[in-house]
């Protein structure tokens, strides 16, 4: 298993930065992707950005060139940096991770997400 902590949400004015951090513990090894998402009330959970195990990164395009996503192995923590926040990337954050031997057949862990609050 795995398990996950979201820290770094906040309130932060229109065209602040804030940094998210997603910290793992338990069968570290075994995680192949983690993934950044965000959900407002009413709404599903919408992918954000991906960053595999080898630091490959990837974004959705209403990010890219604002938010960052990047990893430490060495505290087993991945991070997204957030910039040029817009009121409308107020949501709750959160990290998962497929962790297993191969996409397919991997099991999802979720974070219990962290709130950002952007305002005008």
């Amino acid at each position: 298993q795995v398990q996950l902590v979201e820290s770094g949400g906040g309130l932060v004015q229109s065209g602040g930065s804030l940094r998210l951090s997603c910290a793992a513990s338990g069968n570290i090894d075994s995680i192949l992707v983690t993934g950044w998402y965000r959900q407002t009330p009413g709404d599903q959970r919408k992918l954000v950005a991906t960053i595999s195990k080898n630091g490959y990164t990837q974004y959705e395009d209403w990010v890219k060139g604002r938010f960052t996503a990047s990893r430490d192995n060495a505290k087993n923590t991945v991070y997204l940096q957030m910039n040029s926040l817009k009121p409308e990337d107020t949501a709750v954050y959160y990290c998962n991770v497929l962790s297993g031997t191969d996409l397919v057949t991997a099991t999802v862990y979720w974070g219990q997400g962290t709130q950002v609050t952007v305002s005008s």
